[in-house]
């Protein structure tokens, strides 16, 4: 194999500065002179607050983080099948991907899904759907996580009745769903609804899990999709926490008690390949959320303050040369997200940039949280970097940074707002565009894209999804509708329909809906009647 000869490998000629990703300058050296001034007040201990080395005083000595490998991909038969070889492998969560379909609110059938039923995660329309999904697996004895945000009230009705019908209740079921809408007009744009309605339906299942299901978290608010739109560290920081306050905000003026709904609420960070600046940004944020959640907000809880997230290593970091290099790089950004302290974690798979990933590719991404958690002893303290100059600097900086985008989205009247204007937006795409220009002028490198490229590289085998599933799925969506009550499915999307139009709460009614095997693009069109359907004006 070829390596391009190079006659000044510039790697080993650098300038004498440096900076993050995020643009924070490094400087030679790290001292006493870049410590905390008050390290017992913004450091402190694990688990105790602020938090900034960890959300427990164990931390993994206790208990380690849940393996949770994400995964989904045509009919449900297929992802049930994935879900059970994960579990026999050692996972310890269930991580859910849906198709964009799904994501979007549209059922298998639509002629918006045509080519896109099961291709970027599993199509699920109907109660039928997520029954076979599960079917085998114990919801009573595993967490689940489902990544799903626009219509993540019609998916988590579909999973409480499946634990119904095992069994379980609502108040014994476990697990996480994202339900970050905010995230959805900044960054993946994947929505149902106009921006208040949408932000109502977070607040309603805020509002029913608080009151029914006090192991499940509502709401996932997530950063990993703003960095993988091209924020930097800084921004996915910034944007991701001052989502999180506004969904704080909506629920207290429902009425709610921050005690009451704020300890079940999680996040999901993007791990990336700056290594030091992931760690400090995860410390960061633990130590921000608590002092808001104490000082603006009036939580009394350890449990409110107590910021919990689960990590996955960055998509946007593969690459589809030397995919092999795409290991060395997930195991890094694993290392971090641990050392960082997170609560959960999925290392993605070596071929992810070219498609779904094979079940080798996803058994290598297993065995690289194994042996990160079981033979590399960084699990065995709390925080080792704890105390260390470099990494308490990027701390504050990054923390100090994350304000400053505060106080600039509050000056245009709060995260809505920001939004509605284009701001973190606009922020994103600048950061993006610097970065490829960072690429282009090779001021930045990657190994095996734009240096140490090889010119003969071999294909890498792929997983390809059978075109033939869309038609498995759509047959058994029309054998669902085929079977039904459509007496009992339109009296429930009416009530669905009436319930949208004024304040009550809309999970009862989706619940019903659900339980009469309406489809989840049935009731997406009933809300929209009501509720009616977002455009955005697009960043240049």
């Amino acid at each position: 194999m070829a390596i391009e000869p190079r006659e000044k490998p510039e790697y080993q000629e650098r300038e004498a500065e440096f900076s993050t990703m995020s643009g924070h300058p490094i400087a030679p050296l790290y001292g006493p002179e870049h410590a905390p001034a008050d390290p017992e007040e913004t450091i402190g201990t694990p688990g105790e607050y602020p938090f900034t080395r960890g959300p427990y005083p164990s931390m993994y000595r206790g208990r380690l983080w849940t393996m949770r490998q994400f995964a989904g991909f045509g009919t449900v038969e297929e992802t049930n099948e994935r879900f059970h070889y994960l579990l026999d492998h050692g996972q310890t969560g269930l991580s859910t991907a849906f198709d964009m379909p799904t994501l979007m609110g549209y059922d298998s059938d639509h002629v918006r899904s045509l080519g896109e039923v099961g291709r970027e995660g599993v199509a699920v329309d109907t109660l039928d759907d997520m029954e076979q999904l599960f079917d085998g697996i114990p919801l009573g004895g595993v967490t689940t996580s489902m990544t799903i945000n626009a219509p993540a009230s019609i998916l988590l009705a579909f999973y409480v009745l499946v634990g119904e019908q095992q069994g379980v209740p609502p108040e014994k079921l476990g697990g996480t769903i994202q339900t970050d809408i905010l995230k959805e007009y900044i960054a993946q744009k994947e929505w149902c609804f106009p921006i208040e309605p949408a932000m109502r339906l977070v607040t309603d299942m805020i509002e029913w899990c608080s009151e029914n299901m006090p192991r499940w978290h509502p709401v996932s608010i997530s950063g990993y999709h703003i960095r993988e739109a091209g924020s930097t560290a800084q921004q996915e920081l910034a944007f991701t926490l001052k989502d999180g306050f506004t969904y704080v905000e909506r629920a207290l003026e429902r009425g709610l008690d921050v005690d009451d709904f704020a300890p079940r609420l999680s996040f999901f960070f993007n791990a990336h390949i700056d290594f030091f600046e992931e760690i400090a940004k995860y410390r960061a944020a633990r130590r921000i959320w608590a002092r808001e959640m104490k000082e603006t907000y009036g939580a009394k809880r350890e449990e409110s303050m107590r910021l919990r997230f689960h990590a996955q290593t960055a998509g946007v970091s593969l690459t589809a040369q030397q995919p092999l290099n795409n290991v060395v790089r997930t195991s890094l950004e694993a290392l971090a997200a641990v050392l960082g302290g997170t609560q959960s974690l999925h290392t993605n798979s070596f071929d992810e940039a070219l498609a779904l990933p094979t079940e080798e590719a996803v058994r290598v991404a297993l065995r690289t949280q194994q042996i990160i958690a079981l033979e590399s002893g960084v699990a065995n303290t709390p925080d080792p970097f704890g105390g260390s100059w470099f990494v308490e600097k990027l701390t504050d900086e990054m923390e100090e940074g994350a304000y400053d985008y505060f106080r600039r989205i509050d000056e245009v009247g709060g995260m809505v707002e920001a939004i509605r204007q284009n701001f973190p937006q606009r922020e994103i795409a600048d950061a993006s565009f610097r970065f490829q220009q960072e690429l282009n002028e090779r001021r930045r490198i990657v190994v095996g894209v734009n240096d140490f490229t090889q010119d003969d590289e071999e294909p890498t085998p792929i997983l390809r999804i059978d075109p033939a599933l869309e038609r498995k799925q759509t047959d058994r969506l029309a054998q669902t509708k085929a079977k039904r009550d459509a007496a009992e499915v339109e009296k429930t999307l009416a009530e669905l329909k009436r319930a949208a139009a004024t304040e009550e709460n809309l999970m009862p009614p989706i619940i019903a809906a659900a339980r009469a095997r309406a489809s989840e693009g049935e009731m997406i069109t009933a809300m929209q009647e009501v509720f009616g359907t977002y455009t955005e004006s697009p960043v240049f």
